[in-house]
């Protein structure tokens, strides 16, 4: 079964965003726990953390439908050794708090290289970063988000999300999330069904679509291999609307969230409806 939804707002409190999710149709959803542009947050009241729980349990939303993404900040792969244990404190407090919402799963972009090493150390950084985490966490597995490539960051080939896999210890709690846009600007067509069934046999060749715990669909602002990072609403990008009928066909991507980070949150309920139309023989 196939859980579409969307990156919605925790304004006012984390126990918002499941009903925002609800209140567009939305079976799965994103949430950042905490404001993603600041390195500190207070600590989840415990009347938070209840509502939170009752009301994914009311919307009828199980841990596996939920993607939780952390801080933009954190850089797990950072040259400077005191901003990178900067990143790894964050990193673990917000998988605790994951934890404490009961979820779990979080997702993450890897960081980058900031032009000061080489991407084959920024990748071994990003691995030990998560050995780190989950030896000091429990039940929530740390879902690295590829990228388009933009600037120093790593993570837009599959080869780079490969290599921080095979270097973590606990591989039952370590996976992948891949986002179209992303996919698309960092090089790998997705535009029609040849390019889509190509696209996730290499997905499946060097990294498993075993380790797939989520994905972001996104349409893309810019061209094939533009290493740009810049979403736009399904269909009306570079990508158009073939990768997102065959995800929604596909088993494959059964079972686990399957979120809109599109820019115009005023369309969501129609692109979930249109989504769920798509499942449709």
């Amino acid at each position: 079964m196939k859980y579409f939804g969307a990156h919605v707002s925790a304004a006012g409190g984390v126990e918002n965003a499941p009903l925002n999710a609800h209140a567009i149709g939305a079976g799965a959803f994103a949430l950042f726990t905490k404001n993603q542009r600041q390195w500190r947050a207070a600590p989840l009241m415990q009347q938070s953390i209840e509502k939170f729980r009752q009301n994914c349990a009311t919307c009828g939303y199980s841990p596996f439908q939920v993607l939780p993404h952390d801080s933009y900040l954190i850089n797990l792969g950072h040259p400077d050794r005191a901003a990178l244990e900067q990143s790894r404190e964050a990193f673990i407090d917000e998988m605790e708090r994951c934890a404490l919402l009961g979820l779990d799963r979080l997702n993450f972009h890897p960081g980058g290289t900031l032009g000061q090493i080489s991407v084959d150390e920024c990748l071994a950084r990003v691995a030990e970063s998560i050995n780190m985490a989950l030896e000091r966490t429990a039940g929530v597995t740390a879902v690295i988000e590829n990228t388009a490539g933009q600037g120093a960051n790593v993570g837009h080939r599959f080869e780079h999300l490969a290599a921080i896999i095979d270097r973590v210890e606990d591989r039952s709690r370590v996976g992948v999330c891949i986002d179209t846009c992303h996919t698309f600007a960092a090089g790998y067509d997705l535009s029609t069904d040849s390019a889509c069934e190509a696209t996730f046999a290499e997905l499946e060749r060097v990294v498993g679509l075993n380790y797939l715990r989520g994905m972001h669909l996104n349409d893309a602002l810019k061209p094939l291999g533009s290493r740009v990072d810049r979403h736009a609403t399904l269909g009306k990008g570079m990508l158009g609307l073939t990768v997102f009928r065959y995800i929604a066909r596909d088993s494959r991507f059964d079972d686990m969230p399957l979120v809109l980070e599109t820019p115009d949150e005023s369309l969501w309920a129609d692109e979930i409806a249109m989504l769920k139309n798509f499942e449709k023989p």
